[in-house]
């Protein structure tokens, strides 16, 4: 599917989906994000693992994009916040892994999305932050809740009171990201990291990340009793048939999906 702001390109089980709006550093505009909540939904079965980055090398995403925003009042604010919030929390509840390769700004918006993605790994010129409250706004996609689930309240609340943007060693410091590399060879170890998680079983990888995802508002309790009941449908499946014979005959599994 064609699309103005988004370039999809599904490979090998990989989908890349790299936001292309190089005029404002590829900003969130509710364009591009009905465009990215419409390739969300249209993922196919082929794709086991989304890669999303930006276009460019200045700009993951840049941010919100202030101009939509500036004009509106409550309940429009409201709205474009809960629009943008939905389809971050589409992209969370993916059942397959999603990496963020952020290749520049990841300001705002932009550091919201990369949040929402299992995994970021970032260039050395990555740049994150949440500015809003320079703008007289707060973190309007679930920024308050994921970043402080990131790296801690108290980390938190200092990136966002003040608003500084931190760089991408600082931001491996804290936890934010995984990994810093080169920019010519982010993209290389994005799909290096994709290929790893495709040689593994694909149900047992969607039932760890429910664990992950769940476990963290649920008690120690509860979280215990999920990862039980995820477990225990492992056995129902033919992957976990195939992983255990390939190790017992001492040969690569053939995952199916199944």
């Amino acid at each position: 599917m064609a699309y103005d702001f988004l370039k999809v390109k599904t490979q090998g089980g990989v989908t890349v989906m790299k936001i292309s709006a190089p005029k404002s550093l590829n900003a969130l505009n509710s364009t591009i994000l009905g465009e990215i909540d419409d390739c969300i939904d249209n993922l196919g079965d082929d794709t086991r693992v989304l890669i999303i980055t930006g276009d460019g090398e200045k700009s993951f995403v840049a941010g919100a994009d202030i101009s939509e925003m500036a004009p509106l009042g409550e309940e429009e604010g409201c709205e474009f916040g809960k629009r943008g919030a939905a389809v971050f929390r589409k992209i969370e509840l993916l059942p397959i892994p999603v990496i963020a390769a952020v290749n520049g700004f990841a300001l705002g918006g932009g550091c919201e999305l990369a949040m929402a993605c299992d995994i970021r790994i970032a260039s050395t010129n990555a740049k994150f932050g949440q500015p809003e409250v320079g703008l007289g706004i707060i973190p309007g996609f679930s920024g308050t809740y994921r970043l402080a689930k990131l790296v801690g309240q108290g980390m938190a609340k200092e990136l966002i009171y003040t608003g500084r943007a931190i760089r991408s060693d600082e931001a491996l410091r804290i936890g934010l990201v995984n990994a810093v590399y080169e920019q010519a060879e982010l993209m290389d170890k994005a799909h290096e990291m994709a290929a790893r998680m495709i040689a593994n079983a694909p149900i047992a990888i969607a039932y760890a990340k429910k664990c992950i995802n769940e476990s963290y508002d649920l008690n120690a309790d509860e979280a215990i009793e999920l990862e039980n009941e995820q477990f225990g449908l492992c056995f129902t499946t033919a992957d976990q048939k195939e992983g255990m014979d390939a190790f017992l005959n001492k040969r690569k599994p053939v995952f199916t999906g199944k």
